[in-house]
Parts: C-alpha cells; structure tokens; sequence
C-alpha cells in the first residue's frame, strides 16, 4: 500500500509535466512536509524541484533557480542521475542567458544518453539545437 508521501509525490509530478501551477502549489505543499518529517531527501528534492517550476512559470526566476539548485545538488548527492538530468532541464528553462541554458541542456544530454533515456535525450537535443 503506498504511503501518503509517495502519493503526493505522484501527484506533483504529474502537476509538474503538465505545467500546472495550481496542482503544484496543492499537491508539492503537501509533499514537502511529509517528505522533510518522513526525512526522505528524494522526495524532498522532488519537493524543490517542482516548487522551482512553479516559480518559473510565474515569471520568477531568481526564486526558481535557488529551488531548482537545490533539488539538483540533493539529487547529485544521492547519485539520481536521471532525476539530477530532469532538474538540469529545468534549470535550463529558468535560465536567464542563453550561455546558462546551453550549459544545462548538455550537461542533462550527456546524462541522458549515458542512462540510455533516448526520449529524454532527444528533448534535451532538440532545446539545445533551438538555442543555436
């Protein structure tokens, strides 16, 4: 039987892919807190990550870029290369130079062709080629 955590997790993801700045404001306000009492760091990062594109789509970057650094240093800890390869792609949508996006489309590339995530590479592609 999943736990709540894992739950609220699902859903904020989902808010997450459909760029839904409403469900992810219900459903990552009720993940984070279960995530940090239940002290489990990928879901806490899940946490900030999706808090950070909520921020993005409301047009602020800074605050998106400090929350979305933060999910992309927990997962780096806790060797989630294709979670970390998600974040780095949104960082890149968060960034505010083209210099800044490119370094992060690579960098979530090589981590997708290196975990073999054909569909999540050719995106990664495909933003990298739109921004030369």
């Amino acid at each position: 039987m999943a736990h709540e955590h894992d739950v609220y997790m699902l859903l904020t993801e989902t808010a997450v892919n459909q760029r839904d700045p409403a469900a992810i404001q219900q459903y990552a306000g009720r993940l984070e807190p279960l995530a940090a009492r239940d002290e489990h760091p990928l879901y806490q990062a899940i946490a900030h990550r999706a808090w950070g594109v909520a921020q993005r789509l409301a047009g602020d970057l800074p605050a998106a870029q400090a929350r979305l650094a933060q999910a992309l240093e927990m997962f780096t800890t806790l060797g989630a290369d294709w979670q970390a390869a998600r974040t780095h792609l949104e960082l890149a949508e968060a960034a505010s130079d083209p210099a800044a996006a490119r370094a992060h489309y690579t960098e979530a590339l090589a981590a997708f062709e290196a975990l073999g995530a054909r569909p999540d590479a050719d995106r990664a592609r495909a933003a990298l080629q739109a921004l030369l």
